[in-house]
């Protein structure tokens, strides 16, 4: 049976030591054919925006992409790389990447974050404004894997049903959501909109978080969970580093779609955007 894991992390503005808490994780979990879960910005957070430049790499190459093969290789997961900086043509803005990488170390797929957090928040940090480093992505990702069709997307994305409804239209069994949600946003609305967009999907969903206080005084919400394609939490942790696990079985996703099939009702298609 396969098993999926969220990985929650207080990442750091410092690679290595990020790396090395990932690591601590994944040689703690029992052998399984698995897939792993790891936070947005797992690689370089709690720091000003523009210091991700400063770990970012090519796409195909790089400390980070190699490290995180290499991992897979080595305890025999898939992984989805949370998010870390991706150049992009401006030398200024990365793309906020996550990769599918297989347990042979090779790249199953690629999503970058779509939609940006521009927005206003009642915490300490209030204004955040992401748009100023990061492109955002064109489209969705779909990849096929032994876990099932994955549907990936990145945090501020969890807001945007469209891009879910698009998803089910594909087929998929398996939505993954790295996310770094702050503590005032995610204490309101983080597990709803992890649940609606499992129920919605009528599919299973993985969502890994940071959780707790960083170096630059910001706090995320933690509360890395795993939901059912009936939008029940399988299981659901507090904050720190830690992880959360649970099995899949498809078989229950095809008995709430063939019990409720919202596929053959739908009345509106959903088009993802075109490339520009």
């Amino acid at each position: 049976m396969s098993i999926v894991t969220a990985l929650q992390l207080v990442s750091v503005p410092d690679l290595k030591a990020n790396l090395a808490a990932v690591e601590r994780q994944l040689a703690d979990l029992a052998p399984a054919q698995r897939l792993v879960v790891l936070p947005e910005c797992f690689a370089f957070f709690g720091g000003k925006d523009k210091q991700q430049l400063t770990v970012a790499e090519p796409f195909g190459a790089g400390p980070i992409q190699d490290a995180l093969k290499a991992l897979c290789v080595k305890y025999g997961v898939w992984m989805v790389s949370g998010t870390f900086p991706i150049l992009s043509a401006n030398p200024e803005r990365f793309s906020a990447a996550s990769l599918v990488i297989d347990d042979q170390g090779q790249v199953r797929g690629r999503f970058d974050k779509m939609h940006m957090f521009d927005v206003q928040v009642a915490d300490a940090t209030g204004t955040y404004l992401e748009s100023a480093v990061t492109v955002p992505g064109k489209g969705p990702t779909v990849v096929d894997s032994p876990f099932g069709r994955i549907g990936m997307a990145v945090c501020y994305d969890v807001r945007f049903a469209e891009l879910f409804a698009w998803y089910r239209q594909q087929d998929v069994k398996l939505l993954v959501l790295p996310a770094a949600f702050t503590a005032r946003t995610g204490e309101a609305h983080w597990q709803v909109l992890c649940r609606a967009r499992a129920i919605e999907g009528q599919c299973y969903l993985v969502a890994a978080n940071q959780g707790g206080t960083h170096a630059n005084g910001r706090e995320t919400w933690g509360r890395s969970l795993i939901v059912d394609p009936w939008g029940e939490v399988l299981e659901e942790m507090e904050l720190g580093e830690g992880s959360v696990s649970a099995a899949l079985d498809h078989q229950i996703t095809e008995a709430v779609r063939s019990r409720m099939p919202m596929d053959k009702h739908r009345r509106f298609a959903i088009v993802p955007p075109k490339e520009s």
